[in-house]
């Protein structure tokens, strides 16, 4: 019988050592976890002193301002590891896995755009910014009609970018080549629309924009031209940006984009006002004229359509979407000749002949 009832309390201890050793693992693991827990928070709360001394590349889409803050663009489709790796290759996060972690236990997703990070700041206030989608931009308005020198005013007034880079990116060959472009710049191609950017934003940025707007716009308005050829689809683009400078009111677009087609047709020389108008203003860099004399129209220069028959070179301004149907879209008619009758309305007077031509404008000069 006594051997029986101490064989009976042998489980009793047992059990009470395993609850023991359980006891104890628990302890450790939250004397082990408690630190650990207590650093990781340390480190997504601390901030980053960064001093400038890290530039970052190019390549990672992350530029250093003047303020000392940074601009990161977050790439459409881009993961949260890629955007943690680019932070911590420049400097702004200390370490990429402690991003990982917090990315995946966020069911939040960090958003498209481009983003200021004022320093010094902490991994965690990084991805709560790039998660809000509060991105920085700027608006900024392209009028219709307006050269490429004129559009880089603008940008450059708007603190977009700078003058000099906006040419030069309108001019990169790579850029050109990738679009069909058959032309040594963009003029004409980058279409006149408001756009949010931010600041200090680079100019190859801006052009793939506009040029991404500019072939949007175009397809709505003549699908065929997946099927052109780039010197077909150019030589629309010329009579749009001609037309673009010509007209005043909408419903006389079309009807004068006819009339320049007509001129093509027969061999006769465009004369468009405007095109001598960019050799003065856009190649010989003087001031606009309020009068065209004689010996403007008999300046040489391939633009020059009083000059030289046929299409200019290129375009001469950045048609909108009434001057580009209008050149896909022109009017039927027999006229070869039109005048401006009517400055305070914009109206214009059509006619067939050279000498109906010289009589509307006798009768402007009267009244």
């Amino acid at each position: 019988m006594d051997k029986d009832k101490k064989t009976k309390k042998k489980p009793k201890k047992k059990v009470f050592s395993v609850l023991i050793n359980i006891f104890s693992l628990i302890v450790t693991l939250v004397i082990i976890l408690i630190p650990l827990s207590l650093g990781v928070i340390m480190v997504i709360n601390s901030p980053v002193q960064n001093t400038g001394n890290i530039i970052p590349s190019e390549i990672d889409a992350i530029r250093l301002l003047d303020d000392g803050s940074y601009m990161i663009d977050v790439r459409r489709g881009e993961t949260s590891q890629s955007v943690g790796l680019r932070l911590e290759r420049a400097g702004l996060i200390n370490n990429r896995y402690f991003w990982n972690i917090l990315c995946r236990l966020d069911k939040e997703h960090i958003k498209t755009g481009t983003y200021k990070i004022e320093m010094p700041a902490s991994l965690l206030s990084i991805h709560r910014l790039l998660i809000s989608g509060r991105e920085i931009l700027y608006s900024v308005t392209i009028p219709e009609g307006v050269t490429l020198r004129k559009t880089a005013r603008i940008l450059d007034d708007a603190g977009i970018c700078s003058y000099s880079a906006f040419l030069g990116a309108a001019r990169d060959p790579s850029i050109i080549n990738f679009y069909g472009i058959p032309n040594a710049s963009m003029e004409g191609y980058l279409f006149p629309d408001t756009y949010f950017f931010p600041s200090d934003y680079p100019a190859a940025g801006v052009i793939r924009t506009m040029l991404d707007t500019f072939f949007e716009k175009l397809v709505n308005i003549e699908p065929n031209i997946l099927n052109m050829s780039q010197t077909e689809l150019n030589r629309y683009i010329i009579i749009a940006s001609i037309v673009e400078r010509e007209y005043r009111q909408k419903d006389e677009a079309a009807l004068m984009a006819g009339v320049f087609f007509n001129r093509l047709n027969i061999g006769m020389a465009l004369q468009s006002c405007a095109t001598v108008e960019y050799v003065i203003t856009e190649i010989q860099g003087r001031p606009h004229p309020e009068v065209l004399y004689n010996r403007d129209l008999e300046i040489r220069n391939p633009y020059n359509t009083y000059y030289v028959p046929g299409l200019p070179p290129g375009p001469i301004s950045s048609p909108g979407v009434t001057a580009l149907n209008a050149a896909f879209n022109p009017q039927r008619s027999d006229y070869l000749y039109f005048r401006l009758i009517d400055p305070s309305s914009g109206k214009h007077y059509f006619s067939r002949t050279l000498d109906d031509h010289i009589r509307a404008g006798l009768l402007y000069l009267k009244n």
